[in-house]
């Protein structure tokens, strides 16, 4: 690993929101009840407050500030990561406040070579890059972007049997037991869903179908990554 040069502006995400240029209408509705941590006068003047700064957040600013930041790659140290942040601050310059950008080395790892492939009883090596997804111009910047793999895992080389995790999630994993089926010293695969486990080898959009109880053996992968 080695340091790389991270850029960041104020943690602050007012510019999301143009507050000086939105209408704030009267509230008629009953007084807000009694915030906690707050006194009563205090609690309705923090109602005020953020009722404002609700109002004040101006949905097609949001659309176009996240469409600005996401447009290119722009992971820690890249020069759209550099982009960002002085298009950041130069927001917060606009709107008044005493902003400036600060500068962290920071270790920041990247592979040099990842292999995911099938050795036995067929041989298969995955390719670890999607497909440009169409109506999104941004899934083909391929020059920008890093390539897929685990952050902050060590490097090694490992060939281990191969267990179809469907999801990953606790009930499958419950099933696998209640199946006889045991992932200690395996190589896990699993299919990509809101809960993933870190012990598991995740490759998007798995096909695999489980047939543990049928299979006369495991199939052997190889999992390198350095």
């Amino acid at each position: 690993m080695k340091p790389i040069r991270s850029f960041f502006s104020c943690c602050i995400i007012l510019f999301i929101a143009q507050l000086n240029g939105a209408q704030v209408s009267a509230s008629k509705s009953a007084p807000p009840a009694q915030l906690q941590g707050y006194t009563g006068q205090s609690s309705s003047s923090e109602h005020e407050w953020e009722k404002k700064f609700q109002d004040g957040i101006v949905r097609d600013n949001v659309r176009e500030s996240v469409r600005r930041m996401s447009a290119r790659p722009h992971h820690v140290g890249s020069p759209y990561d550099k982009d960002n942040a002085e298009w950041i601050l130069s927001k917060f310059k606009e709107w008044g406040f005493d902003a400036h950008i600060e500068t962290f080395q920071v270790l920041f790892p990247t592979p040099k070579e990842r292999v995911v492939e099938l050795v036995q009883p067929t041989q298969f090596r995955a390719r670890l890059q999607e497909p440009a997804v169409p109506g999104d111009p941004t899934s083909n910047q391929t020059s920008e972007q890093l390539p897929t793999y685990n952050a902050y895992s060590i490097d090694g080389d490992v060939t281990a049997p191969l267990v179809y995790v469907n999801y990953g999630s606790r009930e499958d994993y419950e099933q696998l037991d209640r199946m006889g089926v045991s992932v200690k010293g395996k190589i896990v695969i699993a299919a990509v869903l809101v809960v993933l486990l870190a012990s598991a080898l995740v490759i998007t959009r798995a096909r695999a179908v489980a047939r543990a109880e049928s299979a006369p053996a495991a199939p052997s992968a190889r999992q390198a990554d350095t």
